[in-house]
């Protein structure tokens, strides 16, 4: 077994505080093994003066981390899910995908008010087109404003009042141990189903590695999959493979295990967020919980969309 075991994870508090979870785990597992937190300035962190969809899309916050995988600088890289493109490049693959935090949506204001009494030309902050329509939905009396930055950034800017609130995923204030200290609401799936993989990770290492297919080390990182975040998540993945969605498509698709099925929810919106489109599905259940049985079910909700229009939609990008 490899004596050491070096962990790529992008510089944010809150991306060492998740490799943090992962390598917690591993020492756990393997106390014998000298694990090491490498953090990698991305693309995506450095380039926070514009939105992701001018610069790149979130891709840009994995290819530094694969290219260390690639020379062998770091053997996994522990990403939001979220990050990742909907297809990986066919070098890297998902070794795990560990229990999935809260996949919600939070609002965060300085007094607790909820999206809908924010008044007329209150200032909302947002990385995200799809988190903009779903809050217009609500509200249409707000005005909102792209945020970029890290989590601790985007609070200053509602402590400060320079914005009125903002909208987060609930996992990443949960992971940084936040998410008591603020003045926060829930935003419920019904009107915000949340981005493909929201509050899951990923373990991302190479597809092929020699002498790690079955040694302790890897049996370890198999070890932290949890098959129902494998499966929901892969849903949700081919969906938006299968749908064409890129970087900037403002859509959000939600699968869960409910029971003995698989129930997925997807909201589309046209780039100026002028149409939306609401499709949904119920799957039995793979018993087995292979995700190649979730990832087709996540294709064939694409395809009904697909088939009711989406292609003209998604043309207009």
């Amino acid at each position: 077994m490899a004596s050491q075991l070096r962990i790529g994870t992008r510089p944010s508090q809150l991306a060492i505080a998740q490799a943090t979870l992962i390598s917690d785990r591993l020492a756990a597992a393997l106390p014998a093994i000298a694990i090491e937190i490498v953090p990698i300035s991305t693309s995506g962190d450095r380039r926070t003066d514009a939105s992701l969809a001018k610069v790149g899309g979130k891709g840009l916050f994995i290819k530094e981390l694969e290219q260390a995988l690639v020379d062998r600088r770091i053997d996994i890289a522990v990403h939001s899910m979220k990050d990742l493109p909907a297809r990986l490049a066919p070098e890297f693959r998902i070794a795990a995908v560990p229990e999935r935090e809260d996949a919600h949506d939070v609002l965060v204001t300085r007094d607790g008010a909820p999206l809908g009494a924010l008044a007329r030309g209150s200032r909302l902050g947002t990385s995200s087109l799809r988190r903009h329509f779903q809050a217009r939905r609500i509200n249409g009396e707000i005005s909102v404003e792209p945020l970029r930055g890290n989590l601790d950034t985007r609070l200053k800017k509602v402590a400060t009042g320079e914005l009125s609130a903002i909208i987060v995923a609930v996992a990443g204030l949960k992971r940084l141990g936040r998410l008591a200290d603020l003045k926060s609401v829930q935003l419920t799936e019904k009107d915000f189903i949340p981005a493909a993989g929201q509050g899951a990770l990923a373990i991302e290492t190479l597809a092929t590695r020699p002498g790690t297919g079955t040694s302790e080390l890897a049996r370890a990182i198999v070890g932290l999959n949890d098959a129902r975040a494998a499966y929901e998540t892969a849903a949700e993945r081919a969906f938006l493979a299968a749908l064409g969605a890129s970087c900037v498509t403002p859509v959000g698709v939600k699968a869960t295990l409910e029971g003995a099925t698989l129930a997925i929810r997807a909201m589309l919106f046209s780039p100026d967020g002028a149409r939306e489109m609401l499709e949904s599905s119920v799957e039995p259940l793979d018993p087995d919980l292979a995700p190649s049985t979730a990832g087709a079910d996540g294709e064939r909700l694409a395809e009904r969309m697909l088939a009711r229009g989406a292609d003209a939609m998604l043309a207009d990008e």
